[in-house]
């Protein structure tokens, strides 16, 4: 790879655990409906349905996963409505954000190696304020020469990136684990891409991968790997 070239780099669950927490709160949800007659599994199904639907209008982050646990407790519970339930389901996607920040192995070694040899961009998505936090708390902030933080990473907004901070699509890479967000909406833009798996990954961003077309797309097995490539 030539040096000076544009990577754009994802958040939650490529620099830091995330979504673990939110299964977390989700299987306490569940022991806290205690529903007769479907499983685990069939309350998710119901969840991911509102979880969709809500993300177009409400976003992402813990306040509007909170929300959605309480809709669907609403939709599936076998017993009386409480105003005390509902605060008590609030309250278990309020947990998330007091939990530690975990970075995942390498992170820091290699965005310090990165950083000096390329233009780094932090890319995320979800509640402006919860992401900021994140970021604060990750102490990485000092890697990255621009961070973004937009309601939805489609192709609209990589495209809207890459003219505000004059970016060539050719010479750009998006950095993430979500397919749905991170790479086919980067290959849609033009830009290259670099898929970096993770086993938790939210039910909601896997997707197929596109054809990447005139475009670059790797894969690589953990977050330091990228020291091989760029």
């Amino acid at each position: 790879m030539q040096r000076d070239r544009f990577l754009l780099i994802d958040a939650d669950d490529t620099l830091w655990e995330n979504n673990i927490y939110f299964e977390r709160a989700f299987d306490n949800f569940c022991s806290f409906l205690d529903h007769s007659a479907l499983t685990p599994a069939q309350v998710r199904e119901v969840l991911n349905e509102i979880e969709l639907a809500n993300a177009r209008v409400h976003g992402y982050g813990s306040l509007n996963f909170g929300r959605n646990l309480q809709q669907a407790y609403r939709h599936l519970a076998e017993r009386e409505i409480r105003v005390e339930d509902l605060e008590h389901i609030l309250s278990l996607a309020a947990r998330i954000l007091e939990q530690p920040l975990e970075l995942l192995e390498g992170v820091e070694e290699t965005l310090a190696y990165l950083s000096g040899r390329h233009d780094l961009t932090l890319f995320t998505k979800g509640n402006p304020e919860e992401q900021r936090m994140k970021i604060d708390r990750s102490g990485l902030a000092g890697y990255f020469r621009h961070t973004a933080i937009v309601k939805e990473k489609d192709a609209t907004a990589y495209m809207a990136l890459a003219a505000e901070r004059g970016l060539r699509t050719d010479a750009t890479w998006m950095i993430g684990n979500s397919p749905k967000s991170d790479i086919n909406p980067a290959l849609e833009a033009g830009m290259n891409a670099v898929l970096v798996p993770h086993e938790n990954t939210w039910v909601l961003e896997r997707q197929d991968l596109r054809t990447p077309g005139d475009q670059r797309l790797l894969t690589v097995e953990r977050f330091s790997d990228l020291r091989l490539h760029f």
